[in-house]
């Protein structure tokens, strides 16, 4: 890895109007600073603008563990809650408390989100909400939100949520009901600062703690096949 290619990362396509709306605006900042110059401090805010929106929709490469039974974080954030609660009644999971592990991005991080484990999309539903601060806990259920059950080879389920914010007005989801979907392979994102929930089968405890910082696709969650505690961890 060169330093060049440590800041400059690909562009996912859902990006490049808005980098070009941006640039635009930019372009025609610096045209009329040429009649009034008080403009040209203006013309450069929105050239850090534009760097921004396209550090936004950044995709860089990601490494997922292939190990059978890894979970993987779906979005780069930290985990902002642990707790039991019962997946969207949308999915028909039942009314039974899961593990739910929370991933919160704010608008610096990556909004690429990637499948936290592979199998088969059993059902895809998306319900329309209102848009509460992210990281609060009634964003789960209040929030406009797009739901993934992923069905795996061994019969177990696992829910994903992509849950809009404060900020966040567009949910957008790549993958189709009944498609294969790998583990850690995109299939969504989420504009301008939001949150994603996992539902881990039942009796899965996850291996994260509150406050960690999570990269999509490679952190692992949680194991199937492991049986560790839920795991706590030392702020220094």
């Amino acid at each position: 890895m060169n330093m060049l290619s440590t800041f400059i990362k690909p562009m996912h396509k859902e990006g490049r109007r808005f980098v070009a709306i941006s640039a635009g605006i930019t372009a025609g900042f610096f045209l009329l600073a040429w009649l009034l110059p008080v403009l040209t401090f203006l013309a450069w805010i929105m050239v850090g603008i534009t760097i921004w929106v396209y550090y936004f929709f950044r995709d860089p490469k990601r490494f997922t563990p292939t190990r059978e039974g890894l979970i993987v974080s779906p979005a780069d954030g930290i985990i902002s809650l642990i707790e039991p609660a019962v997946p969207p009644e949308e999915l028909g999971m039942g009314p039974e408390a899961l593990t739910r592990v929370s991933v919160f991005m704010n608008v610096f991080n990556c909004h690429v989100n990637r499948a936290p484990i592979g199998g088969e999309i059993i059902s895809i539903a998306y319900r329309p909400g209102k848009f509460f601060n992210a990281s609060l806990d009634k964003a789960s259920v209040d929030n406009e939100r797009n739901s993934l059950c992923i069905q795996m080879e061994d019969g177990r389920r696992l829910a994903v949520v992509q849950i809009a914010g404060l900020v966040a007005r567009r949910i957008v989801c790549f993958s189709n009901y009944g498609d294969n979907i790998k583990t850690g392979e995109r299939f969504g994102l989420i504009r301008f600062g939001s949150r994603l929930d996992v539902y881990l089968p039942d009796g899965v405890m996850p291996m994260v703690s509150l406050g960690q910082t999570m990269v999509a696709g490679e952190t692992v969650l949680a194991d199937l096949f492991s049986d560790e505690a839920v795991r706590l961890a030392r702020k220094d």
